[in-house]
């Protein structure tokens, strides 16, 4: 027989007698199982919210994007386009112009971020599983159609159905001075609405258009672009794809994925959840806390026990073994059941979506929730090592406890 946990449980699990301090190890162990359980569900939907935004990119965004380091445009030729498009694992090259300007649409104007495209944009991109209303159209039997954030046709009240109703597209001319009485430093252009979509907020100035269009909007040589995006191939990696093709545009131009282009709201999320995870766990440590107090109550009170088992022949070693095994029972019951019930009300929210974002505008209608390994384990590290450190200091008087003269 193992004597040490056989003691520790007679301890923790003796319902002859319930004393105080047998009822705060019980409050102790459902501390730890709440902070358990807070953490690994904060966690994970931190997880999900950066998951989520991931989806929103790539309904919009490329896999890979060609940027210049400076300035904001750069001439990308045909030889140039048919070198990215032979790379491996490469599907398609969409040319891209963008900036802002300015939008009109009756009596009404906005700023607006246009977004000049090749044709085969609308293919490579999510955007139909985004669309409100009208069509994605972009240019048919010689007209120029323009597809509208959603807000962007809140600003304007912009109806898809009037296609007498033109869109206006202003931008300044280059090297002419701004002046609002003068419209002709203005070049313009004018669209047909085809449809509106919603993915996100952020998204709610763009106006797609198409790529002909914007340049010469925005005085454009033939073969200049803002951007470059490349869609992959399923099942390529786009890290290896992305140092292939830095290779490939030489060092004036940069490659970037998705997580390059809004890192700073990556770099936020993970903050937030740094902090709420530190928050979480002094909630924890509060609780290990109450776990060093009743085990030192529990040693004042076993105190003549000890005593006996000293005088019987047990050595301060087991002694000292009693009572992190009884740090150990409290703490570790407490974790195992706030892990049990955080995982599974993450998998009952994954599955059955119970807490409501509350918005109506969202893409998504319940909070997103997504579990990693790495926060479970990492969680279950932390309450070892703070059980560990609040059981010693207890167990390690107890067994400096000689046995009774």
């Amino acid at each position: 027989m193992n004597l040490a946990p056989w003691i520790a449980r007679r301890y923790f699990f003796s319902r002859k007698k319930r004393s105080f301090i047998s009822w705060l190890s019980i409050l102790s162990m459902l501390g730890v199982g709440v902070g358990t359980m807070a953490l690994v569900v904060v966690l994970s939907v931190f997880n999900g919210m950066e998951e989520l935004n991931r989806q929103i990119f790539k309904t919009f965004e490329a896999d890979l994007t060609v940027s210049p380091k400076q300035g904001k445009r750069f001439a990308a030729p045909a030889t140039l386009i048919d070198k990215l498009q032979g790379a491996a694992g490469v599907e398609a090259i969409t040319r891209v112009a963008q900036d802002n300007a300015l939008a009109r649409y009756t009596t009404g104007q906005t700023v607006v971020r246009l977004k000049g495209v090749d044709d085969n944009y609308l293919n490579q991109t999510a955007l139909d599983s985004a669309l409100l209303e009208g069509r994605l159209l972009l240019r048919r039997d010689g007209i120029n159609y323009a597809v509208v954030a959603d807000g962007v046709r809140a600003d304007l009240s912009i109806s898809p159905a009037d296609i007498l109703t033109p869109l206006d597209i202003l931008y300044p001319q280059n090297g002419k001075t701004l002046n609002a009485l003068n419209p002709d430093i203005f070049n313009e252009q004018r669209l047909t609405v085809a449809g509106v979509f919603f993915i996100e907020s952020r998204y709610d100035n763009y106006v797609l258009a198409p790529l002909d269009v914007a340049r010469r909007l925005f005085d454009y040589q033939p073969d200049e672009v803002t951007t470059l995006e490349v869609q992959l191939k399923p099942g390529v990696s786009e890290i290896q794809a992305k140092r292939a093709l830095q290779a490939i545009v030489g060092d004036n131009l940069l490659v970037q994925d998705r997580d390059d282009l809004n890192l700073d709201l990556y770099r936020a999320i993970r903050v937030e959840k740094l902090f709420v995870a530190v928050t979480l766990a002094l909630i924890i440590l509060v609780a290990s806390i109450n776990i060093f107090f009743s085990l030192s109550m529990l040693v004042i009170e076993k105190k003549s026990d000890i005593q006996i088992m000293y005088a019987l022949g047990a050595t301060s070693q087991l002694i000292r073994r009693i009572f992190l095994t009884e740090g150990a029972i409290i703490a570790l019951s407490g974790a195992f059941t706030g892990l049990v019930l955080g995982i599974g009300l993450c998998l009952a929210q994954e599955t059955y979506g119970f807490v409501s974002m509350g918005m109506t505008s969202s893409i998504v209608d319940a909070y997103p929730v997504r579990l990693e390994l790495n926060d479970i384990l990492l969680t279950g590290l932390l309450v070892v090592l703070m059980t560990a450190l609040t059981s010693w200091f207890p167990a390690q008087r107890a067994a400096t406890q000689g046995p009774a003269k």
